[in-house]
């Protein structure tokens, strides 16, 4: 077995996860880096930075190391694709620079890594230095501050103008006797746009039970994914007796704590990640 060295403490958990997870393939397999990238494709100096979390290993990495180990991809690749999540807000704050390590070799290794791994941000556009500006240009502050003081005024004429409309608006209601409020009104709106609520509508179909939501068997869903799927999970986690708090369509820690405990319960792979045997206990 390998001594691998501590991961980055900045880490991000379900990238220190999808790494953990790489590293106990690897140490199954008892391949060398040497054997592994000869038969990934990807450099041994490409798989230290992988297994050493100080780089994200392409979807076709994680893809290739299964093959050769012999695991089934499918969860894998759902581990992969959240820490590909969790990676592509890491980087986009960072400074653009090299990566560190050794050039990579090998037919997949050819394009710099920053290109060839998915789930990894695109380095940032180099801020425009401010000073003197070349002959013949236009001034970098002179261009900025011009921009600004247009965007100013549009601002100012819609914000007169939406005052206007509003002060139109309760003089009608006060003609007519009511005066609505205006700011309680336009409240729930906005708070229904941004938190849509789910019903659920439990029936058993043909020996399956449906929340109304999603009738998908097989669709993928972790930690931090959201919409009608994720709904349709926390309905049928309800029924069979696991909450997951609120039936909001939003994959958070109180739904992956009761996707656990059925999946225990169901003599599952306990990792809170949302397959086909998981749809088929729910479904069941």
């Amino acid at each position: 077995m390998s001594r691998w060295k501590g991961l980055p403490k900045e880490l991000d958990p379900s990238v220190r996860n999808l790494v953990v997870r790489l590293r106990r393939l690897k140490d199954h397999s008892g391949l060398s880096l040497r054997q592994l990238a000869a038969k990934t494709g990807y450099s041994s100096s490409s798989w230290e930075r992988y297994l050493g979390g100080r780089a994200l290993p392409p979807r076709d990495a994680v893809e290739a190391l299964a093959s050769v180990t012999g695991e089934e991809p499918t969860r894998l690749l759902a581990v992969w694709e959240v820490a590909a999540e969790a990676w592509s807000g890491r980087t986009a704050t960072a400074p653009a620079g090299p990566i560190a390590g050794a050039p990579p070799v090998g037919a997949r290794d050819q394009a710099p890594e920053s290109v060839a791994e998915p789930g990894r941000a695109e380095p940032l556009e180099p801020v425009e230095p401010i000073g003197p500006a070349a002959p013949g240009a236009e001034p970098t502050r002179g261009r900025a501050f011009h921009v600004a003081a247009v965007a100013g005024v549009v601002a100012l004429v819609l914000a007169a103008s939406a005052v206007g409309v509003l002060v139109g608006r309760a003089g009608a209601d006060r003609d007519h006797g009511a005066v609505a409020p205006l700011v309680s009104s336009a409240a729930p709106a906005v708070s229904q746009r941004s938190a849509p609520a789910y019903t659920c509508r439990v029936e058993r179909i043909d020996g399956l039970w449906y929340a109304g939501q999603s009738d998908t068997r097989d669709k993928i869903l972790a930690n931090g994914y959201a919409g009608p799927e994720v709904a349709e999970v926390q309905c049928l986690l309800e029924r069979a007796g696991y909450s997951p708090g609120d039936i909001d369509g939003i994959f958070g820690p109180l739904t992956e704590r009761a996707v656990k405990r059925l999946q225990k319960d169901a003599e599952l792979v306990v990792d809170g990640i949302v397959g086909p045997h998981t749809w088929g206990a729910l479904r069941g």
